[in-house]
């Protein structure tokens, strides 16, 4: 289990998870929330690292105070940056998945002083991913009026515990390159439910503009992308395109694995963060 943690910060009280010994890695995601069973992704990182999972503004037992501040992507990197203070750290790591690749992205354009590195992947450096038709969530993709219904109900107080399976489940299943590999998916105990008025806040306020693109070159932290080449949600070629705008990049591919390389080819990708920790190890 993940040991919990309250970090008092000058932006106010956010919830950690952390798991490992070693140097510092934060991961996080856009608009999930995280407990003490910790999460997939983050659990790659724990033999090499002392893992934080923060549960951003709005999410778990972290404060929701937006009177001053937002669940934009801006205000969480502050957020990160004074958890980050909090605990005492000069440098840390930072890994993320999806939107937390996005998210990743930005803390390495606005403090770059602060990321000894980045692991992002399942990501895009704009929103031109809404309108690529081999995303889910372009109106010209035959999955995408279902997508949308799914998105609505999970959004709706009224929907039920068995709706939200359900639609949890189908949503899963778009984001699979084989079906077989949601029984892996469900078979351990895994945290990261969706939390709605944040995707809210990112689908509406922010995405419709949202582009790093012209910045990217300018970031010279290591970053490691990679991307699963059947992605339904962030098509693969995004990957490529942020791995070749950043000036210090890798990039790995997962050439069985649509959105999930982490389940769909996880002695793989045990691997491709065993390689990048030597890495790291010896610069």
């Amino acid at each position: 289990m993940w040991e919990q943690q309250l970090i008092e910060t000058k932006r106010g009280i956010f919830e950690v998870f952390t798991k490992g010994e070693g140097n510092p890695v934060c991961v996080t995601h856009l608009y999930s929330e995280f407990n003490e069973n910790g999460n997939r992704f983050a659990e790659m990182f724990v033999p090499y690292y002392k893992v934080h999972l923060v549960n951003l503004r709005g999410c778990g037992k972290s404060t929701d105070d937006v009177s001053v501040f937002n669940y934009g992507m801006h205000d969480s990197v502050e957020d990160l940056e004074a958890i980050r203070l909090a605990l005492g750290f000069d440098i840390w790591g930072f890994a993320g998945h999806s939107t937390g690749g996005m998210l990743a992205l930005n803390y390495a354009i606005l403090h770059p002083e602060s990321v000894e590195f980045l692991v992002a992947g399942g990501l895009c450096a704009s929103a031109e991913y809404m309108h690529h038709p081999a995303s889910i969530y372009c109106k010209e993709n035959p999955n995408n009026k279902r997508i949308l219904e799914i998105l609505a109900m999970l959004r709706d107080p009224s929907s039920t515990v068995e709706q939200r399976r359900a639609g949890s489940k189908e949503w899963a299943l778009m984001s699979l390159y084989k079906e077989q590999n949601y029984d892996n998916m469900i078979s351990r105990p895994n945290s990261g439910k969706t939390v709605s008025k944040r995707l809210d806040y990112f689908s509406y306020k922010e995405l419709p503009n949202f582009d790093l693109r012209p910045q990217l070159p300018t970031v010279k932290t290591r970053a490691y992308i990679y991307g699963g080449l059947y992605d339904a949600q962030c098509p693969y070629e995004f990957a490529v395109e942020a791995a070749d705008l950043l000036a210090n990049a890798t990039l790995t591919t997962f050439a069985e694995s649509n959105h999930h390389p982490v389940i769909e080819e996880e002695k793989k990708f045990s691997e491709f963060v065993r390689n990048l920790s030597q890495l790291q190890s010896i610069r």
